[in-house]
Order: structure tokens, then sequence, then C-alpha cells
């Protein structure tokens, strides 16, 4: 069968924010560009498709935020956003990833993350104060907390959306239901992509090829061998094509395997969602707001501090721990004092969800869990909580229990107002932190030796090094856009390189 063959200066793979952002900054350096996408142009978009879009970066001011989005003099004067200065940021970051993070590539996102935003804001995407999950009135003035006051229109489909239309102005070309299946390599340079496009084989030659295709999370066995047991029977929060293939064909040629290989990003996700996401639903099977309820596993006992911190620095890790429990599930139990503050994917049609006027009716409807054990965790809990500590969702108010395991540091009502509400959950992955190794200075993949392989760079969930056992919400988005614009101008720049005369090429 003769093999099709396609030219261009740069290659991408993949189509999500990372891949889109690295193709727009690859085009700026002067190269023609082409993508690769495995899923057909409908399902296109990566897991950014499936992100609820709010974006993590350094602000010290409203000064900085109207840089990435008008807010009206009204906005300002009735509003508190807070601040993420870089010193928190940095902290919140070295806290939640145990002081494992790459220090070259955590600063690099910490300091350039708002002119990132600023640079996604020329190229058409649009960001709107997050008022609806991360504020809250508080004495007539809105106040933000978790320190996200800025999310994308129309999340993080609304940014894929804006970024393909900035793609496809500047003459970027989509190749949709190409999958990529290996690199092809010459004198120990990469010189392009073997693809099966639509059943076909075909080859796309470039000087330079930018990898940011996403983990491995939607591909059990990898789960299964990197993660853990056990990993292999939790849902894929996203794309279904995120399948691991870049990562293996770097492996492939000699690339350095970097970061958190067992590690992932894991939420609490409907027990009864579908295997992969479904793009008409997005992020709304996630259940994030157990922070004012308690999580119960099918022994009727408690395993987490639910008021730990806001859900922002646990929910990443807390869905693995749902994983642990014993038939993968957990119900999240509520009474009606905190319904007004439960985020809005708890009011989606498609869900798990029981309701009783009283504990012991709830009890005998949560399927799989012990009834009597549940009683008996409740009432030890309503008896611990410290009832003098008044209560406050927009901090973290101190109001926590005394005298039980595990304890619940903040946020702690007794479970006493009927009606009872609870939800069942299981494991949601969202993206692996085992990735590649980069050069940080221009995205290019490091082989095992850290020596630089010539024509290959990476962008997005592929980059390892830069999480570790837990991850800080709004991160992911910002850290794509951020090196993708680096591997995309480094590939660019390679390409340029390449194409010009001996003589006048960088040494």
């Amino acid at each position: 069968m003769k093999t099709t063959v396609v030219h261009y200066d740069v290659l991408v793979v993949g189509k999500g924010n990372a891949a889109l952002c690295a193709a727009l900054a690859a085009r700026d350096a002067g190269a023609r560009v082409g993508m690769l996408e495995a899923a057909s142009e409908d399902e296109s978009g990566g897991n950014s498709r499936f992100a609820g879009g709010v974006m993590r970066f350094a602000y010290a001011s409203v000064d900085d935020l109207k840089r990435v989005t008008d807010i009206t003099p009204q906005e300002e004067a009735e509003s508190d956003f807070g601040t993420n200065t870089t010193d928190e940021f940095f902290d919140d970051l070295f806290r939640l990833t145990s002081f494992r993070t790459d220090p070259t590539l955590s600063e690099m996102l910490v300091t350039q993350s708002l002119d990132t935003m600023v640079w996604l804001r020329e190229k058409g995407a649009k960001f709107v104060p997050n008022f609806g999950r991360q504020s809250a009135l508080v004495d007539g003035k809105r106040r933000f907390f978790g320190r996200l006051p800025i999310e994308a229109s129309g999340g993080g489909a609304g940014l894929v959306q804006a970024l393909d239309a900035a793609a496809k102005k500047a003459g970027v070309e989509i190749h949709y239901q190409a999958r990529a299946k290996s690199l092809i390599v010459e004198d120990e340079r990469v010189v392009g992509v073997r693809t099966n496009k639509a059943g076909e084989s075909v080859d796309f030659r470039a000087k330079a090829v930018v990898l940011a295709c996403g983990g491995f999370e939607a591909n059990p066995e990898m789960r299964a061998r990197y993660l853990g047991a056990g990993w292999e029977l939790c849902k894929v929060r996203g794309s279904r094509f995120n399948q691991g293939d870049g990562i293996k064909m770097a492996l492939d040629i000699g690339a350095a395997p970097y970061g958190n290989w067992s590690g992932c990003h894991a939420t609490g996700w409907d027990l009864n969602a579908p295997e992969f996401g479904d793009v008409n639903v997005g992020d709304q099977f996630q259940k994030h707001s157990y922070i004012f309820g308690l999580l119960i596993n099918a022994n009727g006992k408690r395993f987490v501090d639910e008021g730990l911190d806001f859900h922002s620095f646990t929910y990443a890790k807390y869905g693995g721990e749902v994983l642990k429990q014993p038939g993968q599930f957990a119900w999240q139990v509520f009474d009606s004092k905190v319904s007004k503050l439960l985020r809005s994917e708890y009011r989606i049609r498609m869900m798990t969800k029981v309701s009783a006027n009283t504990l012991e009716e709830l009890a005998g409807k949560l399927e799989g869990v012990d009834p009597q054990a549940f009683l008996k965790t409740v009432r030890e809990y309503n008896a611990a909580v410290q009832a003098d500590v008044p209560f406050d969702h927009t901090v973290k108010d101190g109001r926590g229990t005394v005298g039980i395991d595990p304890p619940k540091s903040n946020w702690a009502q007794a479970l006493d107002t009927p009606p009872y509400d609870a939800y069942a959950t299981t494991c949601g992955i969202t993206f692996t932190f085992g990735g590649l190794r980069i050069d940080p200075d221009n995205g290019q993949v490091l082989d095992v030796t850290l020596t630089p392989i010539p024509g290959l760079y990476c962008a997005g969930e592929m980059v390892g090094g830069l999480f570790y056992f837990n991850y800080p919400s709004g991160t992911g988005l910002v850290s794509g856009a951020l090196f993708g614009r680096i591997a995309g101008a480094g590939a660019g720049k390679a390409a340029q390189e390449a194409a010009a005369p001996a003589s006048t090429r960088t040494a």
C-alpha cells in the first residue's frame, strides 16, 4: 500500500489548549503549521474541552485582572477579588506537591502566568469574572475565594473554540481522524509523524514536531501499569482519545520520562456517568461541594477530612481516595442548611441522587452502604462539631470537629436539618502527572542522557515534573497555554533555522 506524504514546517500532534497555543506560536514564528487530531472534528479539543475553565494565574490587584478581562467600575466597587500574588501561588504549588515540583518549570509557570493570560486574550480568548463557582455575597459585597476570580468564557470548550478560530484565521491546517502511530526519525532527528488518517497510511513530514496530545488517562492498561491496581476501574472525565500515544512514541526513541508517573488528577465523579467524558455534559458529572457535607463509604464510615481546604486544593486527590474504598464509590451527604451552597453540577438532570426526610430513611436509600454504621458515624460526627465557631463558607472558618478521626477541619455543621440529599460518586480521572522531560527555555524534549532530541518538542499534559501527588485547580489550562506557547515558538525557530542556508544558521 502506497503511503501518502504531506509536508509542513511544524507539525503539532493534538488539538487541545496546549496544542492550539503551540500552533499559534509557531505561526507567529513564521512557520507553516499542520495539526494532527485523532478525533473527528465533533469530538476534537482534547481534555481542554471538558475543563471547567477556571484559570489560576498570579495577580496582585484588580489592575492585573483588568489586563485579562473587562471589569466594570461597579463590579470593582462591589467586589473583593482578593489576590494570588506570586508568593501565594508558589506557596500553594509547593504545598500541594510536597515541594517536589520542578523548580524551573514552576517558577516559569508562576511568574509568566499573567503574561500568558494576556497573550491568550490577544489571540481572541475571552475571560470573565468567576461569579458562579468561586464567589459569594458577604455583607453586600461579592467576595471571591480560592484565588480563582477569572474563568474562560464558555469554560474549557469556549477557550478551545476561541483558539480554534484563531488557528484557522492564522492559516493552521488541521487534519482530523489522524491518529499518530510513530515518530519518523532520520539521522537522529525527528522529521515527522507516521499516522493512520481515516484508515489510510499518511506520513506527515516536518522540520519540527510538537507533541501535545495528552497523557494516558484514557488507557486502562497504562493506568493499571503506572498508577497501580484498581485504576483501570475509574471513569475518564475527558477525551477517550488520550491513550498515551504521544508519550509512547517519544519513549520509543529514547525520550526521558519525568515526573510523578504513579500520580494523577482524579476527582469525585457521578457513579453512573459514562465510561468517557460526554461533550454535551462537560464537567458537570463532577461533585465538588463535598466540603460542606460528609463523604461516606460502603462501611458507613468517613475516610477523609472533607473540610481540609477549599475544594480547589483537595478535589484532585480525593478522587483517588474514593477509588480506594470498598466498591470504588462514596456517597456525598448533605442537609438542607447547605443546599444553596452546592455548585451547579448538583442540579443537572443526569446524576445519581437520593433524598429523605429522616436520617433513618436516608440510611436505607444509600445503596451499598451499611445503614447502622452510617447512622453511628453521623451521630458521632454531630456530637463532635464545634458549634460555637461561626460558619463562613467563603474562608477557612476553623469550624471543625473534636475527638473523631478523621477530623473535619472547616465548615463542619451537624447533619440535622431535613430534607437530606445524597449523591453517589466514584473516581473520575482527569489527567496523568507523568510525562517527558523538556528544556524549559524552548520546550524541546530531552533524551535519557538529558540531551535535546533534534526536532522534537512537547507541551501540555505531556510535560512531566510540574505536579506531584496533588494539583491546584485552574493550573492546567494556564500551564498548557504557557508551555504550548514556548514549545511552538521553539519549534518555529528550529524550523526556520533548518530551512536556512548552513552559513546563516544559529550555532
